[in-house]
């Protein structure tokens, strides 16, 4: 369908004009009318498939000016870089209106989002810390509110923000809509919805935990780290459609260490991001991935959620991930829009399981590739990957009981004691046996 067929304002297709957006995805077309009734809403869509504009045209179309400055839209999400990119899709779409956005995350002085709050809001996006920061602080009246979004609700489940979604909940009005959208759908996350939702409409154009069809995916089993290094090294360097590349590491000590292990090899090309990198780090890091002033990001799970990079051609994941929703995640960075993509998972020792789990999410088994024969498989281990004695941290060697004397043997002679107390007491009962006992002596008298 195309947006101009849709029950639109005027300011929000000006603004689509300019982005050059003319057709609704999927999600877009099926959430719009429910949202626009005012009923509850829970969204199941792949990620690059346009959630954010699932929830925020219907919102923003009967939106109006308001002088009071009160807040009235909510829009909780999981991360630093999920608030940015939302907050701007916001000014976006509001390019011809006068709505109030802001967007608040922790690592910035509390004080800086008290005076911005201050200055009257429309539509606030917030990380579930900060915003329960300022609520506690009484700078924002969630009683105000009247649409409730959380995006990326089981990455906020995942990251331990139930207790703060929970008092979140607590605070805002009784009477409000609830709008939630999600790539995946887990038993907790359905668990809120029966929980503080009202009889939500399900809206799934993808069944939870099926990557997008544009994506074609394929695996390496590949033994240990230093080989996954020189497979990637192969790949860079003998394929040339690799020209945006987002890697995915399991950590932020591994994500360094590729960085480590890359950055010579090929000179600015190579950026990283995680949580320990200050943010006008990775908000440089990704304004020059997206530009492609560098070829290549690593990147952990976490920052994954808040990346909505045009143009990946590639998705690799240098770590099977442990979590299988996050696999879908992760590869969903590429194939987005109207665009294909590819992802490739290199599969350790160790990391077969975890392949099993995803491919048990999916439906669907991950094709496998040979390892390029000019691939050197590296016998070098991490400290991490050399396995324990048997196999087993708990391992203890056999012993060899061939010239063993058995557990009972002969004692040495100093070391064989009497009790010579029990002795004496079992000869004094014999004795007093033989005596006839007390009235015996008497009588014998």
């Amino acid at each position: 369908m195309l947006f101009t067929e849709m029950n639109l304002s005027k300011s929000l297709l000006n603004a689509l004009e300019d982005l050059e957006y003319t057709d609704a995805t999927p999600i877009q077309e099926e959430a719009f009318n429910p949202i626009l009734s005012g009923k509850d809403v829970l969204g199941i869509a792949q990620t690059g498939t346009g959630k954010t504009f699932a929830y925020l045209l219907p919102i923003l179309r009967d939106l109006k000016y308001s002088k009071e400055g009160n807040l009235r839209v909510l829009v909780v999400v999981p991360t630093r870089e999920l608030v940015l990119q939302v907050a701007g899709e916001i000014e976006k779409l509001t390019k011809y209106s006068t709505v109030r956005v802001l967007g608040v995350y922790g690592g910035v002085n509390l004080k800086t989002h008290l005076r911005e709050v201050a200055e009257g809001v429309d539509i606030l996006v917030a990380t579930p810390g900060r915003l329960v920061d300022l609520a506690l602080a009484r700078s924002i009246k969630l009683k105000t509110v009247k649409k409730l979004i959380i995006d990326e609700v089981d990455e906020m489940l995942n990251l331990g923000f139930r207790t703060q979604l929970t008092q979140i909940f607590d605070l805002l009005p009784s009477r409000r809509q609830n709008l939630m959208f999600s790539a995946t759908l887990t038993e907790e996350v359905a668990g809120i919805t029966d929980t503080f939702f009202n009889d939500p409409v399900r809206i799934e154009v993808a069944a939870s935990g099926t990557p997008v069809d544009k994506i074609e995916q394929s695996a390496y089993h590949i033994p240990n780290y230093y080989s996954k290094v020189n497979l990637l090294e192969h790949l860079l360097q003998n394929d040339e459609a690799m020209d945006k590349v987002l890697i995915f590491a399991g950590t932020k000590k591994m994500a360094d260490r590729i960085f480590e292990a890359f950055n010579e090899k090929f000179p600015e090309q190579f950026g990283v991001i995680h949580s320990n990198k200050s943010q006008n780090y990775r908000i440089r890091s990704v304004k020059d991935f997206e530009t492609g002033n560098i070829r290549v990001l690593i990147a952990t799970d976490i920052i994954a959620r808040g990346l909505d990079v045009h143009g990946v051609s590639h998705v690799i994941n240098f770590d099977t991930p442990d979590v299988r929703e996050n696999y879908i995640h992760r590869v969903g960075r590429t194939g987005r829009a109207d665009r294909t993509g590819i992802a490739i998972t290199f599969v350790s020792n160790g990391e077969e399981e975890y392949q099993m789990a995803i491919e048990a999410l999916m439906k669907t088994t991950i094709p496998l590739k040979d390892v390029p024969p000019e691939v050197k498989i590296s016998s070098r281990l991490l400290p991490e990957e050399v396995p324990t004695q048997g196999g087993d941290k708990n391992y203890l060697p056999e012993f060899d009981l061939s010239k063993s004397k058995g557990a009972f043997h002969e004692k040495k002679l100093k070391n064989q004691k009497v009790n010579l107390a029990d002795e004496k007491r079992k000869a004094f009962r014999k004795a007093k046996k033989n005596w006839g006992g007390r009235k015996g002596r008497k009588k014998k008298k």
